[in-house]
């Protein structure tokens, strides 16, 4: 998901560690302010298309900055809310106003592209107060990249501001000749006001409350009441929309709801609307855009109780898949997009991420997740419409694998510029020999030959439903050649465990790492080399405590504060606990979601991007990564995935079945409930309920055309 940048986080970077910082989205715009409601430069500002158009925004009153009683977004994810008090004011007058009786309460949201906000001032003194206000305020317009420290030899150019008697529009010419502009408005006439600031006096009586409006976005409008009022419940209802979709989630114990209820939150806060449907953009503030791989695997982990995410997510990917070849975005026919920028160095091709290519494990991906969307849903209609994509999707692994005298999907970039490592694990230094050694290309990396087996037989199984025998033959076909050679060359029977890769010349990189948990995901392993892998990844060397590392203490570039050499990623942590419960270790499974449930406690129920490795001590808090994205989409589905493993339900909608294998209720749940889960014409109610040792399941209420079959294994 990252970029080259990414490994090495800049001193720009750095800067979103050193307080709290508060974040909203909404579709191609997002805010990330600190508790003051302030933005002081550095990493913070209000983004749109990949561009920081609102670079400073600070809020004075009588000239100083008031002091801070608490700051929150609210549930739903819609507002940021500050609430602050005054030092000494002076009122009318010689008398200054005593400290702490003016509140001032600062909400604000986002909505059609613009920034809306409110600044309430209430006076709880038993005098008048004459309050007055300073916005001091910037628009650097700088690019993402540019954010996160690139450095450019040549910019746009910066117009001077024009000033009206209430507003100051700021705007940016750039070198891509696209015009950007930025305008704030103010429901008040100001006293004084500039290219940069705005200063007025409120006059607020005993006990009264004003409230001042703003608006910040491309063109000048009036603020009112009304209109602040409007687009609120505007953005609320959107959200409400976004997140009642699907079944709904309801267990016993109140901590662990709250966790699945700010996963739904954080999910719905990061999915756009676009014209293909729901998509989740993949994290704040760096990846605020599509992405192919978070997208797919996010999809893939609320599938079960959210199809229409996977329909957008494929919908999406297939009109936007690579039908030529480049070696600077590394496209190639039949390729799904890695991801995709807006912003004015993508645009003049400064960096190839306007639509890039680079992952060599989306498309394997993209085909795994549609076979799971069309076994979970019955929904053959839409596989009909994507098959042209999955056809050219298939055919390009089947290429790529014939480059190989294995067949193994291997990856090299087409240019400096491209990623250097193109699976999931995209650091520089995240791919390596045993003895620290870089392995040269092409790389086949373990997991990806995974995702490319399970690619294989969900083309067999489309192929077949669709009455194309031969050449559900022939992928049935591929997926056994590709699993036997799997076996032979990534096999450590030493170490009982898969390598890492295998490097262009043919030589394992006989690393243990969390890959081999992704190639238990997928069903490649025989059952028991399976279980010797699901048991290793359960031992010390990779259970931190607070979830799985990506790589074994004992690897010689294991580094707990690194991004991807010992690091704990919720997302794969998931997906390993998928790959364990697979292979028989349930009771495992139920660890792993617990250890990632109570991290999630110590991150106020948000799991971010990725947090440190360190071995869990007594007494002491998980180890934040200081530049990981918050929200996150595979972060926040992280959950839904954990809970599937534990429970064992899958959904099959074609024999109108549910079959659930050795349920398991997480540590200090005894019931959950599974409520309007939904596929076709059908819905159904299951409540999991835990009884002595035991965990049962029954359904609770069902509707639909014909009974459906509940197949419960212990």
């Amino acid at each position: 998901m990252n970029t080259p940048s990414q490994a090495s986080p800049t001193t720009q970077d750095a800067d979103v560690s050193a307080e709290p910082l508060f974040v909203l989205v909404n579709g191609n715009s997002f805010l990330v302010v600190n508790a003051m409601g302030d933005l002081n430069g550095g990493a913070v500002g209000l983004f749109h298309q990949d561009t920081r158009i609102l670079s400073e925004y600070r809020l004075r009153v009588a000239g100083s900055r008031p002091s801070l009683l608490s700051a929150t977004v609210s549930q739903d994810n819609v507002y940021f809310i500050a609430h602050l008090t005054n030092h000494p004011l002076p009122a009318l007058g010689e008398e200054s106003t005593p400290q702490g009786v003016l509140h001032i309460e600062r909400k604000r949201f986002l909505w059609g592209e613009r920034m809306f906000e409110c600044i309430g001032l209430t006076n709880y003194s038993d005098q008048p107060g004459r309050i007055p206000l300073d916005l001091q305020f910037a628009g650097d317009f700088l690019d993402m990249f540019e954010v996160r420290g690139s450095r450019r030899a040549h910019r746009g150019t910066l117009t001077a501001p024009v000033v009206d008697a209430r507003s100051v529009t700021l705007s940016y010419h750039g070198l891509d000749g696209e015009p950007r502009c930025m305008a704030i408005s103010c429901s008040e006439l100001p006293d004084y006001i500039d290219g940069n600031s705005l200063s007025l006096h409120l006059d607020v009586g005993a006990h009264q409350r004003r409230e001042l409006y703003l608006e910040v976005g491309e063109s000048v409008i009036v603020p009112t009441r009304e209109r602040y009022r409007y687009a609120a419940a505007q953005a609320r209802r959107m959200m409400r929309h976004k997140q009642q979709r699907g079944a709904r989630l309801k267990a016993s114990g109140r901590l662990f709801q709250a966790w699945l209820d700010k996963s739904r939150a954080d999910l719905a806060l990061l999915t756009a609307e676009l014209p293909t449907g729901p998509y989740p953009y993949a994290g704040v503030p760096w990846y605020s855009t599509p992405f192919g791989r978070d997208a797919v695997v996010t999809a893939y982990q609320s599938l079960w109780i959210n199809p229409s995410l996977a329909r957008g997510v494929l919908a999406y990917l297939a009109e936007h898949q690579a039908r030529e070849t480049s070696t600077f975005s590394d496209a190639e026919p039949g390729k799904i997009m890695h991801e995709t920028r807006q912003g004015e160095m993508s645009r003049l091709k400064e960096l190839p991420f306007a639509r890039y290519y680079g992952g060599v494990d989306t498309t394997p991906l993209f085909v795994l997740l549609a076979g799971a969307y069309a076994r979970r849903t019955d929904d053959m209609a839409f596989i009909d419409q994507l098959w042209p994509a999955l056809e050219l999707a298939a055919q390009w692994i089947e290429t790529n694998a014939g480059r190989s005298p294995d067949g193994f999907v291997s990856y090299a970039r087409g240019e400096k510029t491209g990623l250097a490592n193109q699976g999931w694990k995209d650091s520089h230094d995240s791919i390596f020999h045993r003895d620290g050694r870089s392995p040269e290309g092409p790389i086949a990396l373990v997991e990806v030959q995974g995702y490319a087996y399970r690619a294989y037989h969900s083309m067999s199984e489309m192929a077949r439903r669709r009455g194309a025998l031969d050449a559900a033959e022939h992928w049935q076909h591929r997926a056994q050649t590709l699993q036997a050679n799997v076996e032979r060359c990534f096999w450590m029977d030493d170490q009982q465990f898969y390598a890492l890769a295998i490097d262009g010349h043919g030589e394992p990189c006989q690393v243990r790492a969390s890959n081999a948990g992704h190639l238990l995901f997928s069903g490649l392993p025989r059952p028991e080399r399976g279980r010797a892998v699901a048991r290793q990844l359960l031992t010390r060397p990779f259970d931190s405590g607070w979830g799985l590392r990506t790589l074994e203490t004992g690897a010689i570039r294991f580094n707990p504060m690194s991004y991807h050499n010992g690091s704990v990623w919720p997302h794969d942590v998931a997906l390993c606990a998928a790959g364990v419960a697979r292979y028989g270790e349930h009771t495992g499974a139920v660890h792993i979601l617990s250890s990632i449930f109570e991290a999630a406690t110590q991150f106020g129920m948000r799991l971010p991007e990725l947090y440190c490795g360190f071995q869990r001590a007594p007494g002491e808090a998980p180890i934040a990564y200081p530049v990981a994205c918050l929200p996150q989409a595979w972060a926040a589905g992280s959950v839904f995935m954990l809970l599937q493993a534990c429970l064992g339900i899958v959904i099959d909608a074609q024999d109108c079945r549910v079959v659930i294998t050795q349920p398991r209720l997480p540590i200090g749940i005894d019931r959950l409930e599974v409520q309007k889960l939904e596929f076709g014409e059908h819905r159904i109610d299951i409540t999991f309920q835990r009884i002595g040792e035991r965990v049962t399941a029954y359904i609770e209420r069902q509707s639909g055309p014909t009974p459906i079959k509940m197949d419960v294994r212990f």
